[in-house]
This record gives C-alpha cells, sequence and structure tokens, in this order.
C-alpha cells in the first residue's frame, strides 16, 4: 500500500461531483436554488439532450462582483454562511459551497455575470477545473451559468446517465418542484429549442393549478394552519384525487424540497381513515419552521432533513391535515373552491332507500350535499342500455289496473343528470357499484 498523500484539488472536486451531480437534473437544482438565493424573479432554463449536451440557466438576481467570479467557482467558498451558527440555522437553500466546482470539474462551465452599479458584465470559464482568466461580456442584471457537455472527462460517470428522454424527465421534475417552492418568481424551460415551460408570477394556488392540473386543484383542500411556532400551508388533495403512484407528493421544509420519512408517515396517517391503502395522496405542502430547530445539512443534495423535535412535528401535520380532511367537502372552511383561482363545485352523492355507509365514510362526508332519486330509474337509460326504443305511455295503457291519466314524461335530459349511473350497492366499504 502506497503512503499517505493529499489528493489533487480537481480528483476531490469530481469526487464531489459524483455525489452532488448525479445526473443533469441534480447540477439543475443546484443552479435553480442559486439564482432564488441570488433573489431573482426571473429565471430561464435552456436544455439540450435532457441537459447532458448543454444546460444553462439565467436570471436577473443581484450577481457577482468581478472579484469574486473565481471565488464563486473555488471548493468550499459561499457567501451564505460563516460561522457555526449560521449553519445551525441556515435559511438559504445552497450553503455548501460546493456545487459550482464540482459541475466545473466535470463539464464546460462558463459564469457571466452582471451588479446593478456594473457597467458590463464580465464572463469566467472553467473547463475540467482549469481556469481561464477573466474578460468582458454582454448581459443584463443578474447571472448566467451555461454548462456543457457534462462528464466529459469522466466517461464511467457518463455511462451511468439514461437516455435523452429519461434525463430531460428527470430535469423537468427538479424544474417543477422549484417553480412549485417560489410561485412568485417567473420560470421558463425550453428543451431542444421548444418551450416547455412558461410560468408567470402567480398565486401559490394558481402555480399548483398550472404545474399539477386544473382537474388536481378541483379536487384539493387549501391547508393553512399555524401552532407552536409551526406552519402547515398548501394544497391537500381530496380522495378523489388519489393516485396509483407517488409522482404528485411536494413536501417543502421552509422552502426546500425534501424527501422525509417523518414526513411522509405524517401525511399518510392523516389519510388513513378516507383513502384506499392501495392509492397513493396527492399534495403541495410547505412547512414553515424556524430553521435552528431543522438540519438541513444531513445529506450532500440537502433532500433530506432531520428535525430536533420529529414527534412534535409528526402530529401537527397529522392533526392539521386530518382536520381540514375531515372537514365537509363542500362548507369546510379550507376548502380550496373558496379561493378566487379555483372554482371547485361541491360534491354530490345518491343514496337509494336501502344505501348504507360504514361509520367512518359517513363521518369524512358528513354533511356533504346529497340529492335523491325516485325509486323506478329514467326510462331513456335503459333504451341506451339496451339499444331499442320503447313507448311507455303504451305499454302502460296496455298494462291491466294501471291508472293512465297521466303520461309518463321520458325525459332525455335525465341521463345527463347522473354521468356515473345510480348507486346500486358498496363494495369492501370503499367501492360504489353502479
Amino acid at each position: 500500500m502506497s503512503a499517505i498523500h493529499l489528493l489533487p484539488d480537481l480528483l476531490i472536486n469530481q469526487i464531489a461531483a459524483g455525489e452532488v451531480v448525479e445526473r443533469p437534473a441534480a447540477a439543475l437544482k443546484e443552479l435553480l436554488e442559486n439564482s432564488l438565493d441570488a433573489q431573482a424573479l426571473s429565471i430561464a432554463v435552456q436544455l439540450e439532450a435532457g441537459g447532458m449536451n448543454r444546460l444553462s440557466v439565467t436570471d436577473d438576481g443581484a450577481g457577482i462582483a468581478k472579484q469574486d467570479l473565481s471565488l464563486a467557482l473555488a471548493r468550499h467558498a459561499t457567501s451564505k454562511i460563516a460561522t457555526l451558527q449560521d449553519l445551525e440555522s441556515v435559511a438559504s437553500l445552497g450553503f455548501r459551497g460546493e456545487a459550482l466546482a464540482s459541475i466545473g470539474a466535470v463539464s464546460h462551465l462558463s459564469l457571466s455575470s452582471r451588479r446593478a452599479d456594473d457597467k458590463h458584465a464580465w464572463k469566467i470559464e472553467l473547463t475540467g477545473g482549469a481556469l481561464a482568466p477573466i474578460q468582458p461580456a454582454a448581459l443584463a442584471q443578474g447571472t448566467q451559468i451555461d454548462v456543457r457537455d457534462l462528464f466529459f472527462n469522466t466517461p464511467a460517470r457518463r455511462k451511468f446517465l439514461k437516455s435523452e428522454a429519461t434525463e430531460f424527465a428527470h430535469s423537468d421534475e427538479a424544474f417543477k418542484r422549484i417553480a412549485l417552492s417560489r410561485a412568485d418568481v417567473a420560470m421558463t424551460l425550453t428543451h431542444n429549442g421548444r418551450n416547455n415551460w412558461r410560468l408567470p408570477a402567480q398565486e401559490p394556488v394558481a402555480r399548483v393549478a398550472a404545474i399539477l392540473g386544473d382537474d388536481f386543484a378541483r379536487e384539493s383542500e387549501i391547508i393553512d394552519v399555524s401552532a407552536a411556532g409551526l406552519r402547515l400551508s398548501g394544497v391537500a388533495g381530496r380522495p378523489a384525487a388519489a393516485r396509483s403512484s407517488r409522482d404528485e407528493q411536494y413536501f417543502f421544509v421552509n422552502g426546500r424540497f425534501v424527501r422525509d420519512k417523518l414526513l411522509s408517515h405524517a401525511v399518510r396517517q392523516a389519510y388513513q381513515d378516507v383513502l384506499h391503502h392501495l392509492r397513493h395522496p396527492a399534495y403541495v405542502l410547505f412547512l414553515q419552521i424556524d430553521p435552528a430547530l431543522v438540519d438541513a445539512n444531513v445529506h450532500p443534495t440537502k433532500t433530506e432533513v432531520r428535525f430536533r423535535d420529529g414527534r412534535a412535528a409528526h402530529q401537527f401535520i397529522f392533526h392539521a391535515l386530518h382536520k381540514a380532511l375531515a372537514q365537509p367537502v363542500h362548507t369546510g372552511a379550507s376548502s380550496a373552491g373558496e379561493h378566487s383561482a379555483f372554482a371547485i363545485p361541491a360534491m354530490e352523492m345518491v343514496a337509494t332507500k336501502n344505501f348504507s355507509m360504514p361509520s367512518a365514510t359517513q363521518k369524512f362526508y358528513s354533511g356533504a350535499q346529497q340529492t335523491s332519486f325516485n325509486v323506478s330509474e329514467p326510462r331513456p337509460f335503459y333504451e341506451t342500455l339496451f339499444g331499442k326504443k320503447t313507448d311507455y305511455n303504451q305499454l302502460v295503457k296496455e298494462a291491466p289496473g294501471q291508472r293512465t291519466e297521466t303520461p309518463i314524461e321520458t325525459n332525455t335530459n335525465q341521463q345527463d343528470a347522473q354521468p356515473l349511473g345510480f348507486a346500486l350497492a358498496q363494495l369492501l366499504g370503499i367501492y360504489i357499484l353502479a
């Protein structure tokens, strides 16, 4: 075994890139977080080949001074923390000072930036860890980072990348997470010259509807609960908006997207009384907490957090969601339909004379508007079902012992009044047979 020696800086950055820059989507996430930390109000993203050939992020943030450009690309250099106390209560998204140096070690990176009081922009390039001299550049106020040929000098890492479509799907998901976290920032995404997203600055609920769709918005509850220094806000989908996968679950802690087992368990517990165990809830939730009470420095990609009092956070989230989901869907105080951005109609249920619900389901739908219907179903329904026309008035006249003073109305619009049919029975306490 050889003697102990120090690793060269380039190799150190390449090792860090393996942790921080797993794929183009990870690099995009880091660059978008830097733009938000720079107080940008508009961000434009351009991708080529899913981000493998080119990844460009342009913002209108505060910009970087000329003398700080080389430091911005240095390892463990940051303006966001200076002491241990800053680290323990960090409020910014990026703070480790590894992203730009790691990305530049495995790509051709160009950084151009201009502050408001600068006469023009300045540009610096980093290719495989080698810095080029700073040069003047043309750019409006803000910063532009252009990353080309990701992993060009680490072919082993490049081989682990998937197809262009797969890498773009990951980049698109990273873009949506950032867009959901900051609805007040206008964002655009272009892939191979095609506009995929063009999101203006808007209200949070409008941003949710723009990204996840109007159907999700119509079947959601607005959440906004505060207690003991914690605040939970966002949009929680009703059981009707449940999905077969977890692809529409977004949880943010102090504006940072996280995947945390404790938080996921709290949400799942809140839905257990109203959602089948094979379905998954859809939600966009934001937890605001004192930064000193949560540690965001437990993973290089900052997608995991650790709470000082995890039990308190769990119970708060569970009770806030459970109470909101138990509200009557047409009069609940937290109904998304009351927000100006949404127009959610009251949920209607039909009931037969002998129709019954389990107590748990009755509790959830307590107060829901119900409509009754006659025992004899509209005859046009059967005409559609069996494909034939029948003169029901003639049948009644011919039937012995029947009164025929009032002709029977055959309103063809009745079949449209119940587009899902008529409830006949309930199966397994969950499904409605119609």
